[in-house]
């Protein structure tokens, strides 16, 4: 297991075969597990369990699965839980829009058994806070707090997505040098998300809305990438 703990998964889909088999696997690997099979259940069962990951199913009876992760992505007691989305949907416009929406892996049904227990640690293994980053990134009115995942504008807190948080600190702790969409992608997602990069389009569009006056602390770097600029002394 990652870091030798018993970590919390919460498996919602709709399909009873496909919601034991999960458990069954994530079970057997030393996850504890529960479940759901309607967004309703989930979202009533949730504050109670406190899961450290969720595996959701796309397609649900009563809400897919992108409006489910926009609901954990808006709810500062749930937007730092990490999600893998597992579907049957293969097309890339589907597994482009999980990811930028706020999803942090998508699996495809059907899935491999061992595949899908060593994504869900890889982004354990991502999610987990490091040890090492702490302190303050501090640019002015801006400042990140590392250690708590906090970024506050003027002093006022300024929720963030777990993404927007860390790009946003790669941007920050790079301050002047340009940083490639690909060495972005690398850095925050882990892959290479599906040869796109677009994801990073969409978020860097996201933290310039949040920063507001500061927006342009963001510079693009044309066919390159992103650099953050920081206030001139």
């Amino acid at each position: 297991m990652v870091g030798n703990l018993k970590h919390k998964v919460f498996v919602v889909d709709d399909d009873p075969d496909i919601r034991r088999l999960v458990e069954t696997v994530l079970e057997r690997d030393g996850f504890m597990v529960d479940s759901a099979s309607t967004a309703a259940d989930f979202f009533k069962k949730l504050p109670h369990y406190k899961p450290d990951l969720i595996v959701l199913d796309l397609q649900l009876p009563d809400e897919d699965g992108f409006g489910v992760i926009k609901k954990l992505r808006n709810n500062p007691s749930f937007l730092n839980i990490p999600v893998v989305m597992l579907t049957v949907q293969s097309v890339d416009s589907y597994k482009i829009a999980g990811l930028e929406i706020g999803a942090d892996d998508y699996i495809v049904k059907p899935f491999n058994q061992g595949e899908l227990t060593a994504r869900i640690k890889a982004v354990l293994r991502r999610s987990k806070p490091k040890e090492e980053v702490t302190g303050i990134v501090e640019d002015g009115p801006v400042k990140l707090f590392l250690d708590q995942h906090r970024l506050e504008i003027e002093g006022q807190p300024v929720d963030l997505s777990p993404k927007e948080f860390e790009l946003l600190a790669a941007l920050m702790r790079a301050k002047n040098s340009v940083l490639t969409r690909e060495v972005l992608c690398e850095s925050v997602w882990g892959h290479e998300l599906y040869q796109n990069t677009r994801t990073v389009d969409v978020h860097v569009g996201r933290l310039r809305k949040k920063l507001g006056k500061f927006e342009n602390r963001i510079e693009t770097v044309e066919r390159i990438g992103y650099r953050y600029l920081p206030q001139k002394s």
